[in-house]
């Protein structure tokens, strides 16, 4: 006899407890990370082909490693927003939240400096740096204390 499989969650790869279900906050992370993805395509398409001829190679150098960036982070807010979801611990989300605003801070002064030429903005740049080193590094924290915590749920279970 063959049972039919009745399919009872629309999220059946995701395995979320009904509590952690995708907020709003979770939701517009998830957005602002794709949007980050979507924008450095464009960007590394824009000066690959538009930029090459306008400015200066050291320059093109510079708008190459805001684009890196940019899509570092970017793939980066999204894993760490699966994450809070996955592991349930709120540090992941806050580490997301740093990387976006990091990237804002350190692609975006690069890309204004490229555009605009207004030196200042390069002192806007270490700003963000120092942010997406603290977001990984809140990411570790959060791992590390998951791992902690489900190793002292697992014991007391056993």
């Amino acid at each position: 006899r063959v049972r039919k499989a009745s399919i009872k969650n629309t999220n059946a790869c995701f395995h979320y407890p009904q509590a952690a279900m995708p907020t709003m906050k979770v939701r517009t992370l998830l957005i602002c990370g794709a949007l980050l993805l979507l924008i450095g395509v464009a960007a590394g398409a824009f000066g690959a082909h538009a930029l090459r001829n306008i400015v200066p190679a050291p320059l093109l150098g510079t708008w190459n490693t805001a684009v890196l960036y940019q899509l570092v982070h970017g793939l980066g807010i999204l894993i760490a927003v699966q994450l809070s979801l996955t592991l349930q611990h709120g540090l992941f989300r806050v580490a997301a939240w740093v990387m976006l605003v990091a990237t804002l801070l350190f692609s975006g002064s690069l890309y204004l400096l490229i555009l605009t030429g207004v030196r200042w903005l390069a002192f806007v740049t270490p700003f963000g740096g120092v942010l997406f080193l603290t977001a990984w590094l809140l990411v570790i924290m959060a791992a590390w204390s998951a791992q902690k915590t489900r190793h002292t749920q697992t014991d007391k279970n056993t």
